[in-house]
């Protein structure tokens, strides 16, 4: 599933970064802890080997599926009858099985209606209905039909059996079941209305067989809403009749196209399975023309899966075109949406998407094994089942590319690799956001990559909520789910791939795990041996500390000394490990002739002790040494990152904090035009990893400012931010922050229209810090002022010596305040009216960057004081 980008852009605006000390010196790392050679937990065994793979007697229940369902678009219910043949593979004998009832969630006595919290959250239920309705169960065994003796508990029924199942034997179950479906289902299945009619995301609709497998048994943990699933694999059979006015898309193989189709369609369709480009087969003139009666019953199978879900409606245009596999195959990709999305800046790029993802991930770990991949446009946020997913139907450009990505990633983990979602979420989503991060590199020439700096997400992956990967996603807060299920897991094998152990041993190993486990359920441990097997490195430090504890990386320079004082004859450069995750280490030396060599010391330099002191062969002294300069380790104090000989340039003498303000504002229009500014309006656009989002700006002099963050695929506010005088509030995710009296003086202080007017008015209670010397900001020479007001806001401002114009800043946690750090950077300087304003503003705070591009600036526009109250 796709993390709701809610939750990461909610990182950013709550943030929780950690506040360091930048003199730590005395270390918490432990060398005995970290690499202790006691790791797995038992021995490989017949089931599962220790080198990773299925063991000689490894099993697996099966479980083949026969559904017969109607539609009706009047009631949106759905009812029918499953029948479900279970063979028991297992050595042995089964009294009883369990099954999982999924739409009981979905009631307002359900487990997960429980434990949703008052303020609610992504996966509480918005309406709740019946659940299941099962009209009766049947156990068909040795030729004989007899009603099942059966308890439903929750999300969850156990049929006791009559006789044990007995290894290698089969029955089935028949059950005949009705639901209404849900308008908004936990964001995994649901109904949405368009103007040319409803559209149903159809999954969870059948009794499913649990798993019943050699390291727990049953796996019947009850369905809450965060937890994904565990699926037994079989073939599938389903038919669903509803209005001929609808169109459905499955999961598997439409097997009777000619009898639901119409002869344009079926030339149409054709074409597509030929067709590199996309090809319209049902355009929004069909759309509008849709007016046949009756109904139609559609028949799809899908062979060797662990699922199937499907999508409905008489308001979808379809699309499609050839995806080409290697070896020769092929298969379609097509994409179903309403006219209301249309265009090549939303969902008519959608089967280009589907297209390009799956070619990517088919060439470079497995090939893509359905006949079809789907993209449907619809209420859910973004939802992966095999052969077919649910994207949110206002997704466009960015956006859309990275949730059709992410949920058809999800094919391979857990579709192909059938892993334990309600207990390992990670290695699904965590597994599939790092392949998603090369396919976006990869396609259309990196149309939509954009690098993401490890070293600054790290206050993100080690925030004060951290909590560790290895926990069930039910237990894990949903403000951190998101980051432990889905970005730590992913950044982990980044590592791994980029830094610990090359991409060419990675990539073998990876694709390795895949191969050994397709269409099988391994478990964390089988991962962890399997890539250690395969890649020929013992990696338990990195498992202990990076997937079963909450261990930070904090690399430090300690000093650097010649060999006898003399650097011709070498440097002695001595680092620290100051946390308690050891990593390897990248090191830029430069030297006084500007030479630069970029030294790799592996992990091991931590086996014996927390301090590591190394030769460099130097022939003249050193400038700078700088422990991971391109930012590819999560380090959470990079302050401690450096040593250098001489840190910039001298400031000048004579030059003061207070001649750098003027002259900025003079830079920016001059003191008589920022003082005849009444008001301003900006609006902007911009995105969160990948997320569009938007931000409007309104303030009003002397003591006004409005600022929104909103997210509009959610038409949700994420930020709100009111001060009127004294009347300051925030909102943050919907729900008021509160703010005690020296939190509103320091927004007041940082928010106001121009500060440095100010700050140079504000001379008795303004401190102003010059910097001795100057700083290198995005390769611009710039005057760094540390500014403090009596009210507690602390800044440190950059401006440019040449232009005088500001740069970045950086608000620094208040005095008595909450606010957490966040570095701000202003590029593209623009004319409004005789003032010069930034038309790019990049923020970062949390590990995340929101880059923001002004697309309107008024000044004196007229801003009303009604929109302040």
């Amino acid at each position: 599933m796709k993390i709701n980008r809610i939750y990461a852009i909610a990182s950013l605006l709550l943030c929780t970064g950690m506040q360091q000390g930048m003199g730590q010196t005395v270390s918490k790392y432990d060398a005995h802890e970290a690499f202790s050679p006691l790791f797995y937990p038992a021995p490989g065994n017949e089931y599962r080997s220790a080198g990773g793979q299925p063991g000689p007697k490894y099993w697996q229940n099966a479980a083949d599926y026969k559904l017969a369902v109607t539609l009706d678009t009047a009631q949106h219910r759905i009812s029918g009858s499953v029948v479900i043949t279970y063979k028991n593979n297992s050595p042995d004998q089964l009294p009883f099985l369990w099954l999982q009832l999924d739409q009981n969630i979905y009631r307002e006595d359900s487990r997960g209606s429980a434990t949703v919290a008052a303020s609610g959250e992504r996966f509480a239920n918005r309406s709740f209905t019946q659940g299941f309705e099962l009209k009766s169960v049947s156990v068909i065994a040795n030729g004989k039909t007899a009603s099942a003796n059966y308890l439903v508990n929750d999300t969850r029924m156990q049929v006791k059996l009559a006789d044990a199942l007995k290894t290698g034997a089969s029955l089935q179950l028949k059950i005949d079941y009705a639901y209404t479906v849900p308008e908004y289902g936990t964001d995994r299945t649901g109904r949405l209305r368009t103007a040319n009619g409803w559209i149903y995301e159809i999954a969870q609709w059948y009794p499913r067989m649990a798993v019943y497998d050699d390291v727990l048994g049953w796996n019947n943990i009850p369905y809450l809403g965060a937890s994904e699933f565990y699926l037994e694999y079989g073939n599938f059979d389903y038919t669903i009749t509803a209005p001929a006015s609808l169109l459905i898309g499955g999961s598997g193989q439409l097997v009777n196209e000619a009898q639901v189709l119409s002869p344009k369609e079926m030339s149409q369709l054709a074409k597509a399975r030929n067709s590199d480009e996309t090809v319209y087969i049902r355009d929004s003139a069909d759309v509008r023309n849709n007016t046949p009666k009756g109904n139609r019953t559609w028949h799809f199978v899908c062979k060797n899966t662990r699922d199937v879900a499907w999508g409905a409606s008489a308001a979808f245009i379809w699309d499609a075109a050839r995806i080409n596999l290697p070896g020769g195959k092929k298969a379609l990709a097509q994409s179903l949406y309403p006219v209301e999305v249309a265009g090549k800046n939303a969902w008519g790029r959608s089967t280009e998407y589907v297209k390009g993802c799956i070619e990517h991930y088919s060439d470079k770990w497995y090939v893509y094994t359905y006949p079809v991949a789907t993209n449907v446009a619809g209420v859910v946020g973004g939802m992966e089942y095999p052969g077919i997913v649910f994207c949110n139907w206002k997704s466009t450009k960015g956006g859309l590319w990275g949730v059709t990505d992410h949920e058809f990633g999800h094919n391979w983990f857990p579709m192909i690799v059938g892993s334990n979602e309600r207990k390992y979420a990670w290695m699904d989503e965590g597994f599939n956001t790092f392949i998603n991060g090369i396919s976006t590199k990869n396609f259309n020439m990196g149309e939509y990559a954009a690098r993401q700096s490890m070293q600054r997400s790290a206050p993100m992956l080690f925030s004060a909520n951290a909590e560790a990967i290895m926990n069930t996603p039910d237990v894990i807060g949903l403000n951190y789910n998101g980051i432990a299920a889905y970005y730590k897991p992913a950044a982990g094998l980044n590592l791994l791939r980029n830094e610990i152990l090359g991409p060419e041993r990675f990539d073998y190993a990876f694709r390795e795990y895949i191969k050994r486990w397709a269409f099988k359920h391994p478990t964390p441990w089988d991962f962890f041996r399997s890539i250690e097997n395969a890649a020929g490195e013992d990696l338990s430090w990195f498992w202990r500390g990076w997937f079963f504890n909450t261990w930070k990386l904090d690399q430090a320079v300690k000093e650097v000394k010649y060999v006898k004082n003399d650097p011709a004859q070498g440097a002695l450069i001595t680092i620290q490990n100051l946390e308690q995750l050891p990593m390897p280490v990248v090191l830029a030396v430069t030297d006084a002739n500007g030479k630069t060599d970029t030294m790799h010391l592996p992990v091991e330099v931590w086996q014996r002790g927390s301090s590591w002191t190394f030769r460099y062969p130097s022939t003249t002294k050193l400038t700078s040494v700088i422990i991971d300069p391109a930012g590819n380790f999560p380090d959470i104090n990079p302050a401690n990152n450096s040593w250098k000989a001489d840190l910039g340039k001298p400031v000048p003498d004579g030059t003061t904090g207070t001649a750098i303000l003027k002259k900025y504002i003079d830079a920016i229009g001059g003191a008589d035009k920022l003082n005849s500014v009444k008001d301003l309006l900006l609006e902007e656009d911009g995105n969160i990893q990948g997320t569009p989002i938007e931000r409007t700006l309104q303030a009003k002099q002397p003591d006004k400012i409005l600022q929104v963050v909103s997210i509009p695929v959610n038409k949700l506010i994420a930020f709100k931010l009111l001060i009127n005088g004294s009347n300051i509030s925030m909102m943050r995710m919907g729900q008021e922050v509160p703010l005690s009296p020296a939190d509103k003086a320091i927004l007041r202080d940082k928010n106001s229209l121009f500060p440095e007017l100010q700050y140079l008015n504000r001379t008795n209670d303004v401190k102003l810090e010059l910097a001795p010397l100057t700083a290198d900001v995005n390769n611009t020479s710039t005057y760094v002022i540390s500014i403090a007001t009596s009210n507690g806001a602390l800044l440190r401002n950059y401006y440019d010596i040449k232009t005088g114009l500001k740069v970045r800043t950086v608000s620094l946690p208040g005095q008595e305040g909450n606010e957490k750090e966040t570095t701000t950077d202003f590029t593209d300087y623009r004319d409004v009216n005789g003032v010069q304003l930034p038309f790019t503003i990049t923020t970062n705070a949390g590990g995340y960057d929101a880059v923001m591009k002004v697309k309107k600036a008024a000044i004196n526009s007229g801003v009303g004081d009604e929109i302040f109250k």
